[in-house]
């Protein structure tokens, strides 16, 4: 009998489709231990300051995981290239979505092919009939036990992709169901930060060696290398200002987060972070779609992350638009990009393809720092 975890026609086996029941029913169990919006809530309180620790070791984590898979990034780059991938999908739900988005410009630049980032239930369902041989399929889930993104591996694996799995957990479900895995060296005992930078920074890595030279003008690894400086660098630098910007709006219920490019998938983990660590609600909008609407409503914060790119044109729009709405506009950019003039919040100059490394910190400090100022708001 056909499980109604699964989607009518699927190609998954009696035993693929177990695995997705006991999977599902792990996962289930784990949403329902999550702490409640109450204002004061211990449990919530007690998650959000364990992030921090967490968030100020990222640059060490990043290095961390490079060591950890010095030798499974190479086995993975030769697979790749040994297969004729034509054709790459990024696969995740939740933060490993956004981390596909934001890998996904290094990549393509890297292999010359198209290449995707795909929610999980999206893939697995309706991009079964386009998928063989010579597609790679990249799958990524920390617990690597999310329901859908394990489903996703199993379908490409039916279509005869190559399958690379990116979990912390050694044994997990997607670890043991993918041809090759490369495991992300960080903890979760707060809100997820380590687990999105470190993954992030793996498939950068993957990219370089797979490309070279040619990713965004990466220069020979160069500027991959110095990135866990420069993240040291970024939360040092602008913790404090955005700590004062959140106290400023410790009274908002809503948060707005805007982006293009591949720091898009910055601002979907800074809504992300800030829906897991306050009460109140968050909205990440791609910078061209907030000029489709009335995106802001008057009195409403808005986070800008606008390095150095494309479509720092369009941000700047945003901006514009965001204060003509009566809104509230914190802009991160560039060192040197003078689009947005003196007042905003200054990250290293990278290139584009690896911008996003940097942008997913002032991000997940805005949801840290939102929280802390709105606990003590409550305590008054």
């Amino acid at each position: 009998m056909e499980s109604p975890l699964i989607s009518a026609g699927s190609p998954l086996d009696a035993r693929q489709q177990a695995v997705i029941a006991r999977v599902s029913a792990a996962e289930h169990a784990g949403i329902l231990q999550l702490p409640s919006d109450d204002p004061l809530d211990a449990k919530r309180l007690a998650r959000t300051e364990a992030t921090w620790p967490e968030l100020i070791a990222q640059p060490e984590m990043v290095l961390r995981t490079w060591a950890a898979n010095e030798k499974t990034l190479v086995a993975a780059a030769e697979a790749i290239r040994d297969r004729g991938i034509e054709r790459v999908y990024l696969v995740g739900a939740g933060d490993s979505y956004a981390v596909m988005i934001s890998a996904r410009l290094a990549l393509q630049d890297a292999l010359a092919v198209p290449v995707e980032a795909v929610q999980s239930l999206e893939f697995a369902y309706y991009l079964r009939p386009v998928l063989d041989r010579h597609t790679l399929v990249v799958a990524l889930s920390s617990s690597g036990e999310t329901t859908r993104t394990v489903e996703a591996a199993l379908v490409a694996q039916h279509a005869g992709a190559l399958t690379l799995a990116l979990t912390n957990t050694a044994g997990s479900t997607l670890d043991v169901e993918s041809e090759q895995t490369l495991k992300i060296e960080a903890t979760r005992v707060g809100w997820p930060t380590q687990s999105s930078t470190a993954a992030l920074a793996l498939l950068l890595k993957l990219a370089g060696m797979l490309g070279g030279e040619k990713p965004a003008g990466m220069r020979a690894g160069a500027d991959l290398d110095r990135l866990p400086d420069l993240m040291a660098e970024v939360i040092g630098a602008l913790s404090e200002p955005i700590a004062a910007i959140a106290e400023r709006e410790a009274g908002s219920r809503m948060f707005l987060f805007s982006a293009g490019g591949p720091s898009f998938g910055a601002a979907l983990a800074g809504a992300a972070k800030y829906k897991e660590c306050t009460p109140d609600h968050a909205l990440a909008i791609q910078v061209e779609e907030y000029h489709h609407y009335n995106s802001q409503k008057a009195g409403e914060p808005l986070l800008l992350l606008a390095p150095s790119g494309w479509s720092v044109p369009r941000a700047a729009d945003t901006r514009a638009e965001a204060l003509r709405f009566g809104g509230r506009a914190y802009v991160v950019t560039s060192a040197t990009e003078t689009a947005f003039g003196d007042d905003v919040l200054r990250l290293p100059d990278v290139p584009e393809a690896l911008s996003p490394l940097l942008t997913f910190l002032p991000a997940q400090l805005m949801g840290f720092h939102a929280a802390m100022a709105k606990f003590r708001a409550a305590q008054r």
